[in-house]
């Protein structure tokens, strides 16, 4: 039976890739630090025999015993409310995670594919962005720690890959959707959705012209399996080619709950976070 180690398995796309890896027929360890992670994505595998979880932090040294065919590498804050609040551990599970799971990967003779993000774009100047273009990332602003940790993660699998030869695939992951997905993580569809259940009023900030490509999480995880199986070695974006405006998709919300909730256009919103760093309108919509 194959294997697969799967880090950051408790979190929301972590938990459907192990669900997905189950149903394929191989054997899953599942590994996660639980800091933003939870364990009851995961709860329904724990009866399984094919399936076995570390409680670890993988900035830290990694002992899997036994063979393994495949590392995903998932483990990272995601959600800009988690990774604003431990910009530390972000960039470490970016940096000194990664450098771990290539180690482990070099050691095993195992394929790794790691999870990149859109974010590696900054705030693009190209729409839409393809994998040639190489962003306008801020590495100082509040976004920079999650932005840059992605960009390093990805050029040290690079490294590996070109220096040890080890085999490996690099997915770009946009805005993804689905059961598991927390409903205060701080993005764009999952907080219209949370106000819309709890009978509030929708909020927009900036003018509600961003856009946004939304992929449910299944069609991400076939993309993503897909990857995993390909020869291809270079960055791969894996999303909705299809964009929709903030302001557009709310009210599409406001219709589909068949409410009286209203929407509002905050314009001129200016957040401080604790830390002194100002978010500008809109970014907390991602």
């Amino acid at each position: 039976m194959k294997r697969v180690l799967i880090t950051g398995a408790a979190g929301f796309l972590g938990s459907h890739l192990c669900d997905r890896f189950i149903k394929e027929g191989y054997e899953v360890i599942g590994m996660d630090n639980l800091i933003t992670g939870s364990l009851k994505n995961i709860e329904h595998l724990f009866p399984l025999p094919q399936f076995s979880f570390y409680h670890h932090d993988v900035s830290r040294f990694i002992h899997v015993p036994g063979h393994l065919d495949y590392i995903l590498h998932f483990a990272s804050p995601a959600s800009p409310i988690d990774y604003l609040k431990i910009p530390i551990q972000t960039l470490k599970v970016g940096s000194l995670g990664t450098h771990n799971c290539l180690g482990l990967a070099l050691s095993k003779k195992a394929r790794i594919l790691v999870a990149s993000t859109s974010e590696i774009y900054g705030d693009p100047l190209v729409h839409p962005q393809n994998e040639d273009y190489w962003g306008n990332v801020n590495p100082v602003g509040p976004r920079g720690v999650y932005d840059e940790a992605k960009r390093f993660q990805e050029a040290i699998t690079m490294a590996y890959h070109t220096y040890h030869g080890v085999e490996t695939r690099i997915v770009r992951i946009f805005n993804t959707y689905g059961p598991r997905m927390r409903l205060n993580d701080g993005r764009a569809l999952p907080a219209f959705i949370g106000q819309a259940l709890r009978g509030e009023d929708i909020t927009v900030f900036g003018d509600g012209s961003q856009t946004r490509s939304f992929c449910y999480v299944s069609d991400l995880v076939e993309g993503i399996y897909r990857l995993l199986l390909s020869d291809y070695a270079q960055p791969m974006n894996i999303g909705n080619p299809d964009e929709i405006g903030l302001q557009a998709f709310a009210e599409e919300i406001i219709a589909l709950t068949g409410t009286t909730q209203k929407l509002f256009i905050v314009r001129c919103l200016l957040m401080i976070q604790s830390n002194g760093n100002r978010i500008l309108p809109g970014q907390n919509n991602y």
